[in-house]
């Protein structure tokens, strides 16, 4: 799976294969599935991945033909039951994963910092997510990129699990001209 170049990042288009995609989620998630924690993504359907996707920026990572990651970066969510998620200038990720091949070679934080690079350059001034609370080493990841924990939220019965909401503060983006 790895290639001497480095992975492209790009927003999702009608010509991405759900399936495979939603594969991948399903092979990102299952570590969680085993430990018990029944993150959307560990079941999700097909169409549940195309509207995942559409509720924001479904950004994937390709290695060559592979795909080894997504993001969904949304804007704020006027409707949402997270109040912070409700603020304008907070921008939220979510669907995000790594597959199991590419974990440990950096893709996950270069996914992540595209994502958190655009939300910046589209106003945002806080981003924002959300994970399990059982997933010590998920949040622990964060914490290392700087987010701090600033809530929680319960997305049960769609989940198992409480989530505790993380954000951290976006700086303005030097030198790029609005």
């Amino acid at each position: 799976m790895h290639s001497n170049t480095a992975p492209v990042i790009r927003p999702v288009t009608d010509d991405d294969d759900l399936v495979r995609l939603t594969a991948l989620i399903h092979g990102a998630y299952a570590p969680h599935a085993k430990l018990g924690l029944r993150y959307w993504g560990t079941h999700q359907s097909v169409q549940d991945t195309a509207k995942r996707f559409a509720s924001g920026t479904g950004l994937v990572m390709l290695e060559g033909d592979d795909y080894v990651g997504t993001i969904t970066l949304r804007p704020p969510q006027p409707e949402s039951a997270v109040a912070l998620y409700r603020d304008p200038g907070v921008w939220t990720l979510s669907q995000f994963c790594i597959a199991p091949a590419a974990k440990g070679l950096g893709y996950g934080r270069r996914l992540h910092d595209h994502a958190t690079a655009e939300a910046r350059r589209a106003g945002a001034t806080t981003i924002a997510l959300d994970t399990a609370q059982p997933a010590t080493a998920l949040i622990a990841m964060y914490e290392a990129w700087g987010y701090r924990l600033v809530g929680e939220c319960d997305w049960r019965p769609l989940t198992n699990y409480t989530s505790v909401v993380m954000s951290r503060p976006l700086p303005a983006a030097e030198g790029v001209n609005a």
